[in-house]
């Protein structure tokens, strides 16, 4: 071969080993900007697997490099892989009964202001992530007051200093939120959620009634369902397209409602307006109803109703807070006057802690820790 085709040919290759260096080159670069679910990603490792073992597998049984061939696909994710979940942490959960903002009914409200009826229990609520409380009047400056013995309008100049004090979800499911009328009732719930704190208990029709409030707190899904277990007429109770509470009669339904929370949450709430006024133990017929929403997948019972602290008593290992008494309210008597902060506590593992810390309520209706030891089951 002469001199000057002997270059060529070398020229020849170089330019052909070129093109086969471009050609990859521009393959790499498409795989990198096609359009999404064209080619799908390569798969890394998971945090808690060693990166050079995942490589070392990934490269396991692949073909030699050949450049003149298409690359293998990348590995498709694994069928029915579920994303990372949140990480869950500790969960304390407050809950306390009675609470009425009627500046004609409460000392407190009138003489010292809205805040001053949360003084004493600030720094408690400020060690729980979740703070709840049964709100015992309607919250609306309109409507029509109802033929009762006690009518109770909540003051919405008193909502926010609720929500400052540390309260982040009220139940309106009780005798005393549609006071002034159902249009009322359902408007109370959008003032308290104008507050800023959200509202169980009442909806503008059943199925939105019976809809739990979802919230996601510390890696839980939590659900929780407020239940009337307590009206003065069953027009309170929402039916079909018709406005009301949901029912604290019917353990059936109520069940069926827990069941339906339990399918979409980690932690389901039940609280519950029910019980004899006065009593200081739970009905027969209420113990039914915690073991129908035991049953169904309810995680922790708080009720409210009898202006009387009742016992903290574990159903099947639930927690049942059967009756939390007055919490901002007149002091009428000492049994009255006896209250409790309901505490629900869930580790990471699942672990639960259930306690009643104790509160005494003062002359002016202010709730305030008495020291005593925490009772715990």
């Amino acid at each position: 071969m002469s001199t000057t085709r002997t270059t060529v040919a070398i020229l020849g290759l170089v330019l052909l080993a070129a093109g086969i260096v471009g050609i990859a080159a521009v393959g790499s670069d498409r795989q990198t900007t096609e359009a999404p679910g064209s080619v799908p990603p390569v798969e890394t490792a998971p945090e808690d697997e060693d990166p050079e073992e995942a490589f070392a597998e990934q490269d396991a049984g692949g073909q030699e490099d050949d450049p003149g061939d298409d690359p293998p696909p990348p590995s498709e994710p694994e069928e029915g892989a579920a994303p990372d979940e949140p990480r869950r942490e500790r969960l304390v959960i407050h809950h306390v009964g009675d609470v009425n903002l009627d500046p004609g009914y409460v000392p407190v409200l009138r003489e010292a202001g809205f805040a001053a009826a949360w003084d004493g229990v600030r720094d408690t609520f400020a060690a729980a992530d979740l703070v709840m409380v049964n709100l015992e009047c309607a919250a609306t400056d309109g409507g029509t007051p109802q033929d009762k013995q006690f009518v109770f309008r909540c003051a919405l100049d008193g909502l926010e200093p609720m929500r400052e004090a540390g309260v982040d979800v009220v139940t309106l499911a009780n005798n005393h939120s549609g006071d002034y009328g159902i249009p009322g009732m359902v408007e109370s719930r959008y003032n308290v959620e104008a507050a800023g704190i959200e509202a169980v208990g009442v909806g503008e029709d059943e199925a939105d009634a019976y809809a739990p409030r979802i919230l996601e707190i510390n890696g839980w899904r939590v659900a929780i369902i407020g239940f009337g277990g307590v009206v003065p007429v069953p027009e309170w109770t929402a039916r079909g397209g018709l406005p009301g509470q949901p029912t604290g009669y019917d353990p059936n339904r109520m069940a069926e409602a827990i069941a339906v929370a339990a399918a979409d949450a980690d932690l389901v709430i039940a609280t519950v307006h029910w019980g004899e006024e006065g009593a200081l133990e739970p009905r027969e017929e209420d113990r039914v109803k915690a073991e129908a929403m035991i049953e169904a997948g309810v995680d922790v019972v708080f009720g409210h109703h009898a202006h009387r602290l009742q016992p903290l008593e574990r159903v099947d290992d639930v927690p049942v807070f059967w009756n939390l008494g007055n919490f901002v309210w007149p002091r009428h008597s000492q049994a009255g006057a006896t209250t409790a902060v309901a505490e629900y506590v869930i580790e990471p593992d699942g672990a639960v802690t259930a306690c009643l810390i104790p509160f005494e309520i003062d002359a002016t209706g202010t709730p305030h820790p008495t020291g005593e030891p925490r009772r715990c089951s």
